[in-house]
């Protein structure tokens, strides 16, 4: 039976690990009720799940069972399938009665570089970075819209510096996230006025995509920054909360980047 909770909500799709991870931390420590998606690592999202109800500022008698099972979960999902995306947005409001922010952090890319067009031309993995960083997000918002209306809640997407500017891990990724910002301002136009879009484009994170990268090629990018400093998952994720927490920011696209392209 769904929880009657008022106590706010937030799905994390791809929340197990990194930038996922660190906004569940962050939203359990400031009074959300928190589902991570996963994909295939269910001890990882397990470990994350038996952290959160000791980071968690909620009442312990705020769900309606007083018990952390009301108050975080997991759900399996792959964000491939527009079937799955409307499964997991389903179980998580059977579940927790409400939806009131929609962190949208899914994604895909293959390390391609960006020198040769011949290395970037295979067509699979165009459909296939086509498909998570836009489609993806699109199936989320339409299966969650009615309750995100319910709460003039707020739905986040994970975009990226390759968005704009020519970077990143290969031309269809960086192509597919530029398609993903100008995505998240026409859904800021079709979803007004009740729920606010925005996306946040974080530069480089020292996640485990990273660690593909030498401490030489690592030291190199935070010298190009203005600040002199590599942006982290926590500070992404804590402009993830000031979107979610705002009611007068929608279509935005904020670069985090410690300055790298200025």
């Amino acid at each position: 039976m769904a929880s009657t909770s008022s106590t706010p909500v937030i799905l994390i799709t791809a929340g197990s690990a990194g930038l996922g991870a660190a906004a569940a931390r962050l939203f359990a420590q400031n009074g959300y009720r928190v589902v991570v998606n996963y994909s295939n690592n269910i001890e990882r999202a397990n470990q994350l799940l038996d952290e959160l109800p000791g980071l968690s500022s909620i009442p312990r008698d705020a769900a309606s069972s007083g018990s952390d099972a009301k108050n975080f979960a997991v759900i399996k999902a792959d964000l491939g399938s527009r079937k799955e995306i409307n499964k997991l947005v389903q179980e998580t409001v059977e579940q927790f009665g409400r939806l009131d922010v929609l962190f949208s952090n899914g994604g895909w890319t293959r390390y391609r570089g960006m020198a040769s067009i011949d290395e970037n031309c295979f067509e699979e993995e165009w459909d296939r970075a086509f498909n998570m960083n836009v489609k993806a997000h699109l199936w989320l918002m339409h299966a969650a819209k009615k309750h995100l209306d319910e709460t003039e809640g707020a739905f986040i997407t994970t975009a990226s510096l390759a968005a704009v500017n020519h970077s990143g891990s290969s031309l269809a990724y960086s192509v597919t996230k530029a398609a993903q910002i100008h995505l998240v301002k026409a859904l800021a136009v079709m979803a007004a006025p009740n729920i606010r879009v925005n996306s946040v484009s974080p530069g480089l994170l020292l996640t485990e995509w990273s660690e593909r990268f030498t401490d030489e090629q690592k030291e190199a990018h935070r010298q190009k920054t203005k600040l002199k400093r590599i942006v982290t998952v926590e500070d992404v994720a804590d402009q993830v909360l000031t979107f979610a927490r705002s009611k007068s920011m929608t279509g935005v696209n904020v670069l985090m980047d410690a300055g790298f392209i200025l």
